[in-house]
């Protein structure tokens, strides 16, 4: 599959994006790059013992990446992970219902931090990993607004069972750093990393 689109940006070297989320795939599309999407098959192992969320996000980021630029070694490969950490726990997607309600009760009235690590593959096999990380304020809710939230089915599919930039928006009060690192990828950190390699260029036409 292949994604094109008008934008401040174009990409001049083929660019192979790592991941199948459909955010992370806008994203992109947002800033007129042009791009193939071949997602990783592999499976997201727990984190080990004791090992930091920075960490984690990174090993998980750098796998998924690795794992799709040995079927691209001509292009430019880009994956990303991201996960909710809530006092130094890692909170996945949840399994079910009963399982996004006991995330979303924890995070009611909390602070916690958003954090997507991303690792870009240069043909020849040249690579960067890096994290970002975002506090996310949210408000106090009560279970009848979580039970109904849940049962819209967006939260199902997201690492701390909510998105917000959906239906899940209205759980936030406050975010500190990027907005886009909580949709699940860093553009300004990401189009950095692009730009010096001369993957993407500003658009003239």
């Amino acid at each position: 599959m292949t994604t094109k689109h008008t934008g401040p940006f174009r990409t001049v070297s083929p660019l192979v994006l790592a991941s199948g989320s459909p955010r992370r795939r806008e994203l992109l599309a947002d800033l007129g790059l042009e791009f193939e999407v071949c997602p990783s098959a592999l499976p997201e192992p727990a984190p080990l013992p004791g090992e930091p969320s920075l960490d984690y996000v990174r090993r998980m980021a750098e796998l998924k990446t690795h794992d799709v630029a040995a079927l691209f070694p001509d292009r430019t490969v880009l994956g990303a992970d991201t996960i909710v950490v809530l006092g130094g726990e890692i909170m996945g997607k949840p399994k079910d219902q009963a399982d996004a309600l006991a995330m979303l009760t924890r995070l009611s009235g909390m602070t916690h931090q958003v954090v997507t690590g991303f690792c870009a593959i240069l043909p020849g096999g040249e690579a960067v990993t890096q994290s970002v990380c975002t506090d996310v304020d949210m408000r106090v809710s009560g279970e009848a607004e979580l039970r109904s939230y849940i049962a819209t089915g967006e939260p199902m599919d997201k690492a701390g069972a909510y998105a917000i930039q959906g239906v899940g928006t209205f759980l936030v009060t406050a975010i500190r750093g990027s907005y886009t690192n909580v949709v699940g990828l860093p553009v300004a950190r990401v189009l950095e990393t692009l730009a010096s390699w001369g993957v993407i260029v500003p658009r003239q036409d």
